[in-house]
């Protein structure tokens, strides 16, 4: 039996749809819960602002509350524009009779005070009623910045104008209770730079998408001229008096900042779908993770509605995606995901040891000379499983992606023959070099992958070489110019082997392979058990790889 999660949402009308109850309601469904409403004021608005508020009375919402909570269980309630402080105290003492007969439910408190057009939505007399008697019922409070300053006015706040004044805020208005705050950082432009100076001691970062200093360097060169890390964040601040299993009480939710005017109810859907996650036991942290990347996706896959600040999509989650939609943050979601499964592999394979030492210059002459002899007989599987790829294909531009990769696959060829060349070995002993273990096993598996399964299978295999050597060459590239990490091309007896890898050739390779995977899987999305199927593919090459440069260091 599958459980129902009832949500109940105490807020306003917005006839336009984006916000308000109608925003509420949309999420709730969306995210799998049960809807229930209570109406505290109607208001006459569009997407260009709202022109009219008509209360509905603080005894008729105690009327609403009282039939809601007679009947049906609520696991979670979220409050929103509350509009006065009669209505604020009714629904205070409803809540608190209802939590002492029923036990308490998690309570959401979207403190709304102002429209986005400058339209005052509460009165300002409600102010300590919302600060001193609603919030401290809450598991959470999700003021932004304008409210944050408001609610923090009467002791004399000044402005907010950075993290650390949005950390501060956030403790001053949990005021020593129990009640989390998130202060939402949409009004304040964050440069990348800012969260590098934080001091960290207290909080957490997580990034999301290319904005975290780990994104794949091969995702972010193949995006072209939006690979800018340095680039302008939103960054929303929570503050946990109690936090569970960490020291740090501040946890800080970095993302790009979207360029759009498709905000309109941003606010009441990210209360409303924390109250969701409450709603089915997630805890304060997990909840407004999930909610924020919920949010998020329905500002950057919104469509446009109305003449002004049009709606998020809510409705992005009910399509089952297990690879998330492309956006302009995220335009290789496949690729980064299958990374994302299995970052201590790929991590192990990219930054191995092996790779350090060549980015030193340390590696032994026979460790490098031992690699490209299995390397140069290894390509000789990749360029077969590319054949084997054409072989599959079922258009033109297929064809020619493999055998783009295919000439790279030559050229590559040719420079490992120079390299064996400089270190005094001839084409006669590459050629009847034996192969080890290693090699055999991996080419093997790449070929088994490609005669067994379909063309997606095989290109997921090929995958985890040419995109592991291209990050492994920029990443390299990327440190040489900082002198404290210890690698360096100036002198390095490797050098030549870091350029070609990081050069334009090569990353011209890398891009061809991830369009071609990700419009493969863009044209025909996996299951659940199809994308473990390709991730455990992907894993093995990614160990397989990992155990190429194990070969070399030991010799074997």
């Amino acid at each position: 039996m599958v459980d129902l999660h009832s949500v109940l949402t105490i807020a306003g009308s917005d006839p336009s749809g984006g916000a308000g109850i109608q925003a509420d309601l949309k999420t709730f469904t969306a995210l799998g819960c049960y809807g229930t409403s209570v109406v505290t004021a109607l208001t006459a608005q569009n997407t260009l602002g709202v022109q009219a508020v008509h209360s509905c009375g603080s005894d008729f919402v105690d009327k609403q509350l009282t039939s809601v909570l007679e009947d049906i269980p609520v696991h979670a309630i979220k409050t929103g524009m509350l509009y006065d402080g009669g209505t604020i105290a009714k629904v205070v003492q409803r809540i608190t009779s209802h939590f002492e007969a029923n036990g308490k439910s998690p309570l959401v408190v979207d403190p709304v005070i102002v429209s986005t057009s400058g339209y005052r939505l509460l009165d300002a007399s409600a102010t300590d009623a919302m600060r001193l008697d609603l919030m401290p019922l809450a598991a959470i409070v999700t003021p932004n910045i304008p409210e944050a300053e408001y609610l923090l006015s009467a002791s004399g706040y000044a402005e907010i104008g950075s993290i650390p004044a949005m950390k501060l805020a956030a403790e001053r208005l949990a005021a020593g209770g129990h009640t989390a705050i998130l202060v939402k950082g949409g009004h304040l432009v964050i440069h990348s730079e800012q969260l590098d100076q934080l001091d960290v001691s207290d909080c957490v970062i997580e990034y999301a998408d290319m904005c975290n200093p780990d994104y794949p360097k091969i995702l972010r060169a193949a995006n072209g001229p939006c690979n800018d890390i340095h680039s302008d964040l939103v960054v929303d601040v929570l503050f946990e008096p109690n936090p569970t299993k960490r020291v740090q009480p501040f946890t800080l939710f970095a993302r790009h900042r979207i360029t759009t005017k498709r905000t309109h109810g941003t606010g009441c859907t990210l209360s409303a779908a924390i109250a969701c996650e409450l709603a089915k036991g997630q805890s304060v942290l997990a909840a407004t993770r999930l909610a924020i990347t919920y949010t998020h996706m329905g500002i950057a896959t919104a469509l446009p509605v109305g003449r002004g600040h049009g709606p998020l999509n809510h409705l992005h989650s009910l399509i089952t995606r297990v690879v998330p939609q492309v956006t302009a943050h995220s335009p290789f979601p496949f690729v980064a995901s299958l990374i994302r499964e299995n970052q201590e592999t790929w991590d192990g394979y990219v930054k191995h040891p092996f790779v350090q030492q060549i980015g030193r210059g340390t590696l032994p002459k026979e460790c490098f000379i031992h690699f490209i002899k299995q390397d140069y007989l290894y390509l000789k599987y990749y360029a077969r499983a590319h054949g084997l790829l054409a072989a599959k294909a079922s258009d033109i531009l297929s064809i020619q992606s493999s055998a783009t990769i295919m000439l790279q696959v030559a050229r590559e060829s040719k420079m490992l023959e120079s390299f064996c060349v400089e270190w005094g070995l001839s084409s006669s002993e590459i050629a009847t070099t034996p192969e080890s273990t290693v090699t055999a096993a991996y080419g093997s598996f790449i070929l088994d992958s490609g005669l067994k399964g379909d063309d997606v299978s095989l290109l997921v295999a090929l995958a985890a070489c040419l995109l592991g050597y291209g990050e492994v060459g920029l990443w390299l590239a990327y440190k040489s110019q900082h002198a404290e990490s210890g690698t360096i091309l100036e002198g390095n007896p490797y050098r030549k082997w870091v350029e070609d890898y990081s050069g334009q050739e090569y990353q011209a390779a890398c891009c061809e392979g991830i369009y071609t995977l990700e419009a493969r899987i863009a044209a025909d999305p996996p299951s659940p058990s199809r994308f473990r199927e390709l991730s455990k593919i992907w894993s093995r090459c990614v160990e397989l790889e990992k155990g190429f440069w194990d070969m070399a260091i030991s010799l074997s």
